[in-house]
């Protein structure tokens, strides 16, 4: 997060106001979903893991997608 500077209320926000625009049940130890959320006019795509039993949700890794290899909107992968 640090190197793509994105900081921790970036994530929040994300966490907090995006859309699950992808998941992952099969995921292991966690199932899994992909936000995609908005930081002003940034895109955010956040990986998050859910320990249900901790009752946790853990950050896997945040960036920023990249346009030419994703859709306009940023809520699908160009084939």
């Amino acid at each position: 997060m640090f190197q793509r500077r994105i900081g921790r209320e970036d994530v929040r926000h994300v966490l907090a106001n995006g859309e699950v625009i992808e998941e992952y049940p099969e995921d292991t130890p966690y199932p899994s979903r992909l936000i995609l959320g908005w930081c002003a006019s940034r895109p955010l795509h956040v990986v998050v893991a859910d320990n249900l039993e901790a009752e946790e949700t853990v950050v896997i890794t945040v960036y920023e997608p990249d346009s030419s290899q994703w859709e306009a909107g940023f809520r699908r992968k160009k084939l």
